[in-house]
């Protein structure tokens, strides 16, 4: 059974810093797409950066790129979003997510099947 659970969520100012985790279990695919996922009230939900576990590949929405860096620490299999100059706009539930990985892409960001419950970002100006 695959579990994720997310923690680091919170309250910052405008320019603040905040760094999600989420612990990773039971996945067992050869090759892999972790993700991290966001959603505001009103709004659909976006993906906002995902990497392969193949060669660590990354890929980011161009609403975060240069401030938003994803990663994971293998050994103990934790997904983590260092997140930088925060904006309003970045206030929203976000999520991690898993899908197996086919080839060396990763796979559309509505084939993510695996959801961790969420924490909530806030940012205010």
């Amino acid at each position: 059974q695959v579990q994720l659970v997310e923690s680091g969520g919170g309250s910052v100012e405008a320019g603040g810093s905040l760094r999600l985790s989420c612990v990773v279990s039971g996945l067992t695919y050869r090759r892999s797409c972790l993700a991290w996922f966001r959603q505001a009230p009103g709004k659909e939900r976006e993906r906002v950066a995902r990497i392969h576990s193949s060669d660590d590949s990354t890929h980011y929405a161009d609403s975060v790129k240069g401030r938003l860096t994803i990663s994971k620490d293998n050994a103990k299999d934790t997904l983590h979003l260092k997140m930088n100059d925060l904006k309003p706009e970045d206030t929203a539930m976000y999520y991690c997510a898993a899908a197996q990985a086919l080839g060396p892409g990763c796979p559309l960001a509505s084939d993510y099947n695996h959801w961790g419950q969420g924490t909530q970002v806030t940012v205010s100006s």
